[in-house]
C-alpha cells in the first residue's frame, strides 16, 4: 500500500506524539515491507509520518520540491532529523524547480498524489495558509478520488 502524507509543518511539540499516535493507528493495518510512505518531508507532519512508517518496517519515498529546498527551507535545527530522513529514503526525488515556493509546493504534493493509494492529512480542517497548503492537497487529493484520513487529535495544536 503507497499513502502519501500532507499536514501541518508548525506543529507544537507536545502535539507530535500524539500525532504519531494516530497516524500509527491510521497505519495499522499496513505494517511491514508493503507499506510505502510518500513525503515531502517537510518539517512537522511529514517527518513525523516518515517516522512511524519506517518505524513500522515501511519504505520511505521522498518528492522534494525543489533544488534548493535543504539549503533554502531546512532550518539548522532540523537539518540532522532532515539528512537523516533523506539517507533512510528509498528514493529521492526532486522536482525541475530551481527555487522552493507556493508553485514547487504544490508540484510536490502533485507528484505525491500522483504515487500513491490513499492520503493521511495532518489538518485541523482550516484553509491553506497560501497556495499548496495542507487544504489545497487535501481538496486536490479528494477531487482525484483518493481517500484521505484526516489526523488531528484532540489537544493537538500548531506552534
Amino acid at each position: 500500500m503507497r499513502i502519501g502524507i500532507t499536514g501541518h509543518s508548525n506543529l507544537s511539540d507536545d502535539t507530535v506524539p500524539l500525532v504519531a499516535e494516530e497516524i500509527r493507528a491510521a497505519l495499522s493495518s499496513y505494517v511491514g515491507p508493503g507499506l510505502v510512505g510518500v513525503t515531502c518531508l517537510a518539517r512537522g507532519a511529514d517527518q513525523v509520518f516518515a517516522r512511524v512508517v519506517l518505524d513500522m518496517g515501511g519504505a520511505v519515498e521522498v518528492v522534494l520540491p525543489a533544488a534548493d529546498y535543504r539549503d533554502r527551507k531546512v532550518k539548522p535545527d532540523n537539518s540532522a532529523d532532515f539528512d537523516d530522513l533523506v539517507g533512510k529514503a528509498t528514493t529521492v526525488r526532486v522536482m525541475p524547480f530551481a527555487e522552493s515556493n507556493r508553485d514547487a509546493y504544490m508540484a510536490a504534493s502533485e507528484c505525491v498524489l500522483d504515487n500513491v493509494d490513499a492520503m493521511v492529512a495532518v489538518w485541523d480542517g482550516g484553509p491553506s495558509g497560501g497556495y499548496g497548503g495542507t487544504a489545497d492537497v487535501v481538496d486536490a487529493a479528494r477531487a482525484r478520488g483518493l481517500v484521505v484520513t484526516v489526523v488531528w487529535p484532540d489537544g493537538a495544536r500548531r506552534g
